[in-house]
């Protein structure tokens, strides 16, 4: 007897639902069943190609929450029916997967904020919710299918009103992602642009560029990552970069005001119906930073090319040289490189988004052989609009003596032109063994902790501004760090004490 193979799903986060699809049609593919499946197959994609898969609402700047006008394709009178504006830009809005059957509060919330923006466009929202309430996995191997429709509506779109396709803009979310991008290559003309917000990673992580939302979908692809924690061996959202622009806010892993213990909690003990309400704030947060950019667009935040997160929370990529920073959300510029551009940034808990990321250089010196420091320290930060107290500078790697250090350092509102800053250097209190050794040396040699270590100058870069800065001690007499230290903006030139 032969022994039929079987490709597995994992349906969800931390359920133990497993849905196992047998490749049954592989094994008899040269059977003489195939002369029996055949005729029933042929029946199944007759029905398929009658089926209406997704419908299409031109809501009113005055009803963002409500369906009152359908265009129907194939039907001219709808358009004029529904006030179809063709010299104006097109937005489609995509929803994802949904547990409910029912559109989400943030549909509306986009819809408001792009019509507070563009207020003669047309902003369509697609409905397919008859399929995106199945099983997820049910849901995603439906979204081509969805995607070819959107692709046919767009097309007769174009055909009948000569609407110029630069002017269509896709907005998906999670699935919807990937439905805009199975719509946008199933068009005959490419559209202007698809924005994915948070496309979902379950099926669609590593598959073929043909496979899932990908830059050869429009003539600009842009895309925020938020919700790409790898856990139980996947992630909610994709992690790979799937556009032009790939922007991860806050490495894309972690959003802050999200409590993800409490969210793992409540499927843990409510199940898999708990499951779009412990995602949402992660997963969600992509569209609240696309919201957020509609309606603060002189407050919307930069993202910076970064070779990895790392890199990027060392303050080491906070360059807008050679088109390395842009604008998160609608304001982003068009990039178009074969190969995508990740960049990354920080953020608030809440909207307004924005926040103002700068770049701390400090070289430590020491005559003692200090080679795995692992103090606390912090900056303190005063400029002509307000002062940040107390901020610390985190960083994976120990400190080293004789060595130069860069550390992030994020404030939430504007300083204005930095002016002065205080530095505070404190050893750990962790009471190891090497450290206890460490501390009675000290005690034994009367070196008070820091009191050997000394920094002379701090360099800053601001990269909302780009603008650079040095930092000296204002009395040299001080240079221990054994307290808080005060240094004053000098005139050395950066990129010299750079060089040396």
């Amino acid at each position: 007897m032969k022994i039929l193979s079987y490709q597995c799903h994992l349906l969800l986060l931390l359920s133990s639902t497993v849905l196992c699809v047998s490749t049954l049609e592989e094994e008899l593919s040269n059977t003489i069943f195939d002369n029996f499946l055949e005729p029933l197959n042929d029946l199944f994609h007759r029905k398929d190609a009658n089926k209406t898969y997704a419908k299409f609402s031109l809501r009113k700047p005055s009803q963002p929450e409500e369906d009152v006008c359908y265009i129907v394709p194939n039907e001219p009178d709808s358009l004029s029916n529904c006030a179809f504006n063709s010299t104006a830009k097109t937005f489609l809005v995509i929803h994802g997967w949904t547990v409910i059957g029912l559109f989400e509060s943030w549909v509306a919330k986009l819809v408001a904020a792009l019509y507070e923006r563009e207020r003669d466009a047309n902003v369509i929202v697609v409905d397919w919710l008859d399929v995106a309430q199945n099983h997820y996995v049910v849901a995603a191997q439906h979204t081509q299918k969805v995607g070819q429709e959107i692709g046919r509506f767009i097309d007769w779109i174009e055909e009948t009103t000569n609407v110029p396709l630069e002017n269509v803009h896709l907005i998906g979310y999670s699935l919807g992602a990937h439905v805009a991008g199975f719509a946008g290559s199933h068009t005959t003309n490419k559209v202007g642009r698809i924005t994915g917000l948070d496309p979902a990673g379950p099926d669609f992580e590593g598959v073929h560029a043909r496979r899932r939302l990908s830059p050869d979908d429009a003539n600009f692809v842009d895309v925020l990552h938020t919700f790409t924690r790898g856990s139980l061996g996947f992630s909610i959202g994709i992690q790979q970069p799937v556009g032009h622009v790939d922007i991860y806010p806050n490495g894309g892993s972690f959003q802050p005001g999200c409590n993800l213990r409490a969210a793992l909690e409540k499927i843990a003990n409510f199940g898999i119906l708990a499951m779009n309400d412990a995602i949402k704030c992660e997963h969600e947060r992509s569209i609240h930073l696309f919201i957020d950019s509609l309606l603060n667009e002189q407050d919307a935040s930069k993202a910076y090319s970064c070779g990895s997160n790392d890199m990027f929370n060392r303050g080491m990529c906070l360059s807008c040289r050679k088109n390395r920073c842009n604008t998160v959300g609608y304001d982003v510029t068009k990039v178009r490189k074969p190969r995508s551009v990740k960049m990354f940034t920080k953020t608030r808990s809440s909207m307004p988004f924005r926040v103002y990321h700068y770049q701390l250089k400090i070289h430590v010196s020491s005559k003692m052989n200090r080679t795995e420091m692992e103090p606390s320290l912090s900056v303190s930060l005063y400029g002509t609009n307000g002062e940040a107290e107390n901020l610390q500078l985190n960083g994976d790697e120990r400190i080293a003596a004789n060595k130069t250090h860069s550390f992030l350092l994020v404030t939430e509102k504007d300083l204005g032109d930095l002016l002065m800053l205080t530095f505070r250097w404190e050893e750990s209190s962790s009471w190891t063994a090497a450290s206890l050794l460490k501390k009675v040396s000290s005690w034994w040699s009367g070196d008070s902790a820091g009191a050997d270590v000394r920094v002379q100058k701090i360099r800053m870069r601001v990269g909302e501004t780009q603008k650079k800065m040095v930092f000296c001690l204002k009395d040299p007499e001080t240079a221990s760090l054994a307290q808080e230290v005060t240094f004053v903006k000098c005139k050395d030139d950066w990129r010299r004490l750079s060089k040396r």
